[in-house]
């Protein structure tokens, strides 16, 4: 394998080792065969392992997500694609009613191992109905397990960790990363779900972040870090399972805690963050925690108005010094 792999290849490359390894994978969904799909991100697929194992779907959301959970349900492992996670809303009865409780329903004589995977996220000026990050609608529902990655080698390992499961997992691909590049991981790559990577040590404040942010926070930390403030980076990685222990870890060190994620701060994963730190881990507190969000607004299609809605890195920067000098 090449020395660097982009994160679209990575994606591709994580379902077909999968594929090789286990012939009940399949994936269905639009434009996936042929056209290597909309974000080229399963190309090669449908030539190495044929339309018997990668299927082209109508446009039909609820067609490819009922067609994966009945497959699922009789044996088979399917990854479906919804081209945007925005489209999630056209499928919700079965992502949100039916998949995650059949499991529940039925005491365990009934698993629904499926993947749904999503382009998700803005920055790239697709407008108010192809851009919005949402990992914060699937967080609401018990039984979905959420994967986010932010690395070539991440999206290879959870992808693995993601179809292996026997619950069902939703896959969030970012937009803004496709083209970003990084080492390939070693063969049988496999990161747990629910297992956060510290992918910068510091010891004055916490940075936690999720997909796109992290890079913005990682840039955000070595601005601050010119400044003498030393800032730890935490990739969350998944949203479901939740490694609050590895924050609560981190926070340990630091005493500042400020989480930085692209959901809108209404409803966002880092209320959920904050509230089991206050709980969990308040007397490591020397500060008020800080959560930088989206803002509550539909995401405009101009490039500048979208650059005030989605967190940058001038902003982590701000919300930080104002907490050093706390």
């Amino acid at each position: 394998m090449a020395d660097v792999i982009t994160y679209r290849e990575a994606v591709a490359e994580g379902i077909a080792r999968e594929m090789r390894r286990d012939p009940s994978v399949v994936c269905l969904g639009e434009d996936i065969g042929e056209a290597g799909g909309v974000f080229k991100t399963t190309v090669g697929l449908l030539k190495e392992f044929g339309p018997e194992r990668v299927r082209d779907t109508p446009i039909s959301e609820q067609a490819i997500v009922g067609a994966a959970m009945g497959a699922a349900m009789t044996g088979m492992r399917p990854v479906a694609e919804i081209m945007f996670s925005d489209f999630l809303a056209c499928c919700w009865d079965y992502l949100a009613n039916e998949i995650p409780k059949v499991r529940y329903m039925t005491g365990g004589q009934v698993t629904v191992p499926l993947v749904v995977r999503t382009a998700n996220g803005g920055g790239l000026g697709f407008g108010a109905q192809h851009s919005q990050a949402t990992e914060n609608w699937a967080l609401t529902v018990p039984g979905l397990k959420i994967a986010a990655p932010a690395t070539p080698a991440d999206v290879i390992g959870m992808m693995a960790a993601a179809i292996r499961s026997d619950d069902p997992v939703v896959f969030f691909e970012h937009k803004g990363l496709l083209a970003s590049k990084g080492a390939p991981p070693p063969p049988d790559h496999v990161v747990e779900l629910g297992r956060a990577a510290v992918v910068r040590e510091g010891a004055d404040v916490t940075l936690v972040a999720l997909a796109s942010m992290v890079p913005v926070t990682l840039e955000a930390a070595a601005r601050l870090a010119e400044e003498g403030i030393d800032a730890e980076v935490v990739d969350l990685r998944s949203l479901v399972p939740l490694d609050a222990a590895a924050v609560l870890a981190s926070l340990a060190k630091t005493s500042r805690l400020v989480t930085v994620e692209e959901n809108p701060y209404q409803g966002g994963w880092g209320a959920t963050l904050v509230s089991v730190v206050a709980d969990e881990g308040f007397d490591l507190l020397d500060a008020p925690v800080r959560r930088i969000a989206g803002e509550c607004v539909p995401l405009p299609f101009a490039d500048a108005l979208e650059e005030q809605v989605i967190p940058t890195t001038e902003k982590v920067v701000a919300a930080v010094r104002g907490l050093a000098a706390y």
